[in-house]
């Protein structure tokens, strides 16, 4: 989707304010810190204490703390805001910014629901302002290379991802009805879609609670996925695996018409091209193994750094972003798909999840002018997938930073 751009001067930082001055909240101050690109205008959080800790722990710049965003941009010239809240709180949050003219960088998930990421995806076309979440796994090089490994084996059959932790949040994370599922597998879906190139169709999830589970909820899940390029996407994962633990990128493989790749999620992933039908046999490795061709990844920003880094570059430039908000629902839309063919026994279509999504959208949207985009989009798919009929907003944005 085309956004307004920043008009910046040479040298002059993107004026941020900060939104949740939580344990991620502290993340994000330290990373704001070290982008030159950005400057720290504000703090907000609903707890005064909270947000002057934070300021403190991260030995950020003493600036103005309050426990209202949009006020505080406006006080402090800030021109975009950084959503730190919980998930419950995004589409509030997100919606009133990106109608006082501030462009948005959230957390993941966008919304609480796929409904309330349809209508903030609804609200950034009316508005013209760029929200982008912050995906934070695509800001990976060791993913970028994974990608680009497996561009060169042609079509993939079949990419796997298995997940295996076992950590004792405690908190919410411990009474949610699906904990893996909605709090984690998103951003292995995420990062499927990324390596696929490719949209989901199909779904179908076996979701469960090991007997010996520390969580109240499913914390672990099997589905498996069908994509719109013909590929399968198979995730197995669990949050009660203690012992010979994944990383918390998981272990992949993907199976292409002329080879394989693997990544254990840290190092940099491994190709083993089928040079035997090219004419040419592997060279076997120490344990008799074929020998791989490990990747080379390139330097950059990664995480939440590197989504910071292409945010405010995106409002510099005008060039829509990895992780504009249309581009980012439907790995949300994987997650309620995924839940709900687990609670029904039934494979789903990521289809009927979108539309029933639509519609929960436009019943609940107050406002007119988001409600009328809603009620616009012919070709939901299309839409998501930013090629449908997102138009330039027409919309003036109030005077204000």
């Amino acid at each position: 989707m085309i956004h307004r751009r920043v008009d910046l001067g040479v040298g002059e930082p993107l004026r941020v304010v900060l939104v949740g001055a939580g344990s991620m909240g502290r993340d994000w101050l330290l990373a704001i810190a070290a982008e030159p690109l950005v400057e720290l205008a504000a703090v907000v959080d609903l707890n005064l204490d909270v947000a002057r800790d934070a300021i403190a722990a991260t030995n950020s710049p003493a600036v103005p703390v309050g426990p209202d965003a949009v006020a505080l941009a406006w006080e402090t010239g800030a021109r975009a805001l950084i959503d730190v809240t919980v998930p419950a709180a995004h589409h509030r949050v997100t919606t009133a910014a990106l109608f006082a003219g501030l462009a948005v960088l959230g957390e993941k998930p966008a919304a609480a629901t796929l409904a309330e990421a349809l209508s903030l995806c609804a609200a950034a076309e009316v508005t013209g302002q760029l929200f982008m979440v912050s995906q934070s796994r695509r800001w990976n090089p060791r993913l970028v290379a994974f990608r680009d490994l497996l561009a060169a084996l042609g079509p993939v059959a079949t990419l796997t991802t298995h997940f295996f932790k076992a950590p004792h949040f405690g908190g919410f994370r411990e009474e949610m009805a699906d904990p893996l599922l909605v709090d984690m597998a998103i951003h292995t879906f995420d990062c499927a879609r990324f390596l696929l190139g490719a949209e989901p169709t199909t779904v179908h999830c076996e979701a469960y609670n090991p007997p010996w589970s520390w969580f109240g909820g499913n914390a672990a899940a099997s589905a498996i996925f069908s994509m719109d390029n013909g590929a399968r996407y198979a995730y197995n994962g669990s949050w009660c695996a203690p012992g010979a633990e994944t990383s918390w990128n998981g272990d992949w493989r993907a199976s292409a018409q002329r080879g394989s790749v693997l990544w254990d999620g840290e190092r940099p992933p491994v190709s083993f091209p089928d040079e035997d039908h090219a004419g040419r046999r592997f060279v076997e490795g120490p344990t008799g193994a074929d020998a791989g061709r490990p990747a080379l990844v390139a330097d950059s920003a990664e995480g939440i750094a590197g989504a910071l880094q292409a945010f405010a570059e995106a409002l510099r430039s005008g060039r829509t972003p990895d992780g504009e908000v249309h581009g980012n629902v439907m790995s949300l839309a994987m997650v309620e798909a995924a839940v709900r063919s687990a609670a029904t026994g039934r494979r789903v279509l990521l289809h009927d999840v979108l539309e029933q999504a639509l519609r929960e959208a436009v019943g609940a949207e107050p406002r007119d002018d988001v409600r009328a985009v809603l009620r616009s989009w012919t070709d939901l798919r299309r839409v998501v997938a930013g090629t449908g009929n997102a138009q330039p907003s027409q919309h003036e944005s109030p005077e204000g930073p």
